[in-house]
């Protein structure tokens, strides 16, 4: 049987491995200047942990773990012959792979809270798995860097938390756009057109402007049964101007009477105002009224992230999630959290040619074999060059140096050291640069004085 690979799932080669770290040491060095503490939790959660907090269509989009042993001989037989998917479920499996990296946070909070300071501040660098359509930037099993903090509702978490994206993506290079909205506020503009009750159906909805458009939005609400009569009272959140201020002074108008819509607008302010004020741009951070993000837990600030110039989608985003840990038992923890999508953000900076000049930390030197003595004295030789923190590497097999060569260009080893009985005895060693031809025979000393 030819071997292939899971749909939606990649193997990654030294070169992408690398660059992949350096991502990761961007966004870990920042995390922690911003006085966040890591966190790692199992790669499955139990289903019940999971379920619920996406909204329908994340649900789906969970991968279930069949349970251990012979799983179908406790499903129900007329449900097994009726194929009654939603039913088998609860029967067949109890554990699944975790959707995102917080809802299991929020599982960690909920347990360990007694022991807690509170705020507490966490990253989290952990792959997570859905069971989507995979598409360009798009994976079924994927990797989630995350900030949250919990235990606060000053809105200066959400100022800084801006400050946080911008200077990650400015050090990686990569410009951006932050989208920004607040989820009361939407919860304000559902219960203007009178679809309070809708609420989750409108902003499903409205969270694909950018995918599928005007129309496209519009048809996707008279499907979920809302009114044209409230579709025509929202109509004017498809041609928002570019002033922020002048958006957000027509919402104050729609909301007067409406102390949701308000209080969201009030937050919205607050961000706007001050990130402003810490030197972001009106370029930099954009209020986004039609910005939705479909998840059910969000309360407040909600942010997207999307790189200028390359079509990708987002490659950040988060929010507020006030009462995430009630459903835990949990009351009065309040949170928000911020996302970077590594993978999407490697697809960008790969486009935009930003890894050119990212070290690869690979083997500078690799050191002939003549036979047994011969070795070992190479590798007593690497031994203190690996000591310096220089890689290096001796050819496993006593084979003909051609190839030897050979191995070196194809590996791209830059020099290929001569260390036969001849240099051991008067301690040099003769070093060949396979890039331009040049060799040389210096002291063993002076060679490994070398710093690289």
């Amino acid at each position: 049987m030819k071997p292939s690979l899971a749909k939606g799932t990649r193997d990654f080669s030294a070169g992408e491995v690398v660059n992949r770290r350096y991502i990761i040491s961007i966004l870990q060095k920042n995390f922690e200047l911003f006085g966040f503490q890591p966190l790692e939790t199992p790669s499955f959660e139990n289903l019940s942990t999971l379920t619920g907090k996406y909204g329908e269509e994340g649900d789906r989009l969970i991968f279930k773990i069949l349970n251990s042993g012979d799983y179908a001989a406790k499903a129900n037989d007329e449900d097994w012959r009726a194929k009654n998917s939603q039913k088998l479920i609860a029967q067949i499996t109890e554990k699944a792979l975790r959707y995102d990296l917080t809802v299991p946070f929020a599982r960690f909070v909920s347990m360990n809270h007694g022991q807690m300071v509170f705020p507490y501040k966490r990253y989290q660098i952990q792959p997570v798995w859905r069971a989507d359509r995979p598409q360009k930037g798009r994976f079924r099993e994927f990797y989630q860097c995350d900030a949250d903090v919990v235990g606060s509702r000053s809105l200066w978490q959400e100022v800084e938390l801006v400050q946080l994206y911008l200077r990650s993506f400015s050090e990686l290079k990569v410009p951006v756009t932050i989208h920004l909205n607040n989820r009361k506020i939407l919860s304000g503009l559902a219960e203007y057109a009178g679809i309070a009750d809708q609420l989750i159906d409108f902003t499903v909805a409205l969270d694909k402007l950018d995918k599928i458009g005007k129309d496209g939005v519009v048809k996707e609400m008279q499907q979920k049964g809302i009114s044209s009569e409230s579709i025509l009272k929202l109509d004017f959140l498809f041609s928002q101007s570019n002033d922020p201020l002048e958006n957000l002074q027509l919402l104050k108008e729609k909301f007067v009477g409406n102390e949701t819509g308000k209080k969201g607008v009030e937050e919205l302010e607050f961000v706007l105002k001050n990130a402003l004020e810490m030197g972001v741009t009106s370029e930099q951070l954009k209020f986004d009224i039609t910005l939705a993000r479909g998840l059910d837990y969000y309360t407040g600030a909600i942010f997207e992230v999307k790189a200028n110039g390359v079509e990708m989608g987002s490659i950040g985003g988060g929010g507020r999630y006030d009462n995430l840990t009630e459903v835990f038992g949990v009351k009065d923890v309040p949170g928000i959290g911020i996302s970077f999508g590594l993978d999407r953000i490697y697809l960008v900076m790969e486009e935009l040619g930003l890894f050119a000049d990212q070290p690869q930390h690979a083997v500078q030197f690799l050191f002939a074999n003549y036979g047994e003595r011969e070795a070992l004295e190479a590798l007593k030789v690497i031994a203190r060059l690996r000591d310096k923190g220089i890689p290096a590497e001796l050819y496993p097999e006593n084979a003909k140096l051609k190839k030897q060569f050979s191995y070196a260009e194809k590996k791209g080893i830059p020099n290929l050291i001569f260390y036969g009985e001849q240099e051991i005895t008067q301690e040099k060693i003769t070093l060949k640069n396979l890039k331009d031809g040049e060799q040389q025979t210096i002291d063993l000393q002076t060679f490994l004085s070398i710093n690289l």
